[in-house]
């Protein structure tokens, strides 16, 4: 079984974060282990804390998953703040893990802070050169670039400019923009490919993020392409928006289970 490694912070309400990847990774057949950033106290309407993981103690889990485990991809989430994320950076490069997918989470669907504003330029200068994808959002493409971005700029622009950080590709998610269509773009540096579905009608959209990059590893670690790990990971996600788990009074959780 191939195996694909998380690191990322724990959802103690079970729809983002190590919970959803771990789920994610496990209905694409693969074996996922962790690796823990933070522990928060989360459901679905909202962080009511967060508790960081030293970034000494991040290390030694990834001595311990890494020097036994066999990794064909893995991804991050939650880095919470610059020495975390210095620590993962060091051990990636000391165990030359492949395939990696770096979520920038940034900010949670309720607008709860997950990331310390002075981490920003580490994980833009010295993580995002690793990956072989990232899979930013709209508000984090603003928070990685550094400035204020008109409203009406083309994902093209906005793609061309994130590839310039130096991962291989850029998946910009464009879900928060307004219209019947969700359209996501993948880049390379070269060529443009278009990811377009029709937006479904719901608010129950928590873990999508890091669902879909938990997919996209998986799928790589499987052997996929980039562009066919994107393909599958998007059309399995959307049919998780669709099946949502209404478990709670809140922004409820993607379907993780839902047929592959």
């Amino acid at each position: 079984m191939k195996q694909v490694l998380t690191i990322a912070g724990s959802d103690s309400g079970g729809g983002a974060g190590i919970q959803a990847d771990l789920k994610t990774m496990t209905n694409w057949g693969v074996y996922g282990a962790c690796v823990i950033t933070a522990v928060t106290a989360q459901n679905t309407l909202g962080v009511q804390g967060v508790e960081e993981i030293s970034g000494q103690f991040v290390k030694e889990q990834l001595d311990s998953v890494c020097s036994d485990l066999n990794f064909k991809a893995l991804k991050t989430g939650m880095l919470a703040n610059a020495e975390i994320i210095t620590a993962v950076v060091s051990k990636i490069k000391e165990y030359n893990l492949p395939n990696l997918v770096v979520d920038p989470v940034m900010v949670a669907t309720s607008g709860d802070l997950l990331l310390a504003e002075e981490a920003v330029e580490v994980l833009r200068d010295q993580l995002i050169p690793l990956a072989k994808v990232i899979t930013p959002n709209l508000n984090e493409a603003k928070v990685l670039l550094g400035e204020e971005l008109d409203s009406g700029l083309e994902l093209e622009q906005l793609a061309k400019r994130l590839h310039q950080l130096g991962s291989d590709y850029v998946l910009v998610k464009g879900g928060h923009q307004k219209g019947e269509m969700a359209r996501d773009l993948l880049y390379n540096g070269q060529e443009f490919i278009d990811f377009t579905v029709a937006r479904v009608d719901t608010s129950d959209t928590h873990g999508t993020g890091c669902t879909l990059s938990a997919a996209i590893a998986s799928n790589l670690g499987l052997g996929y392409s980039v562009v066919e790990a994107v393909e599958r990971s998007k059309e399995f996600v959307t049919k998780a928006i669709k099946e949502g788990c209404p478990v709670g009074a809140g922004n409820n959780p993607v379907n993780h289970l839902v047929k592959v």
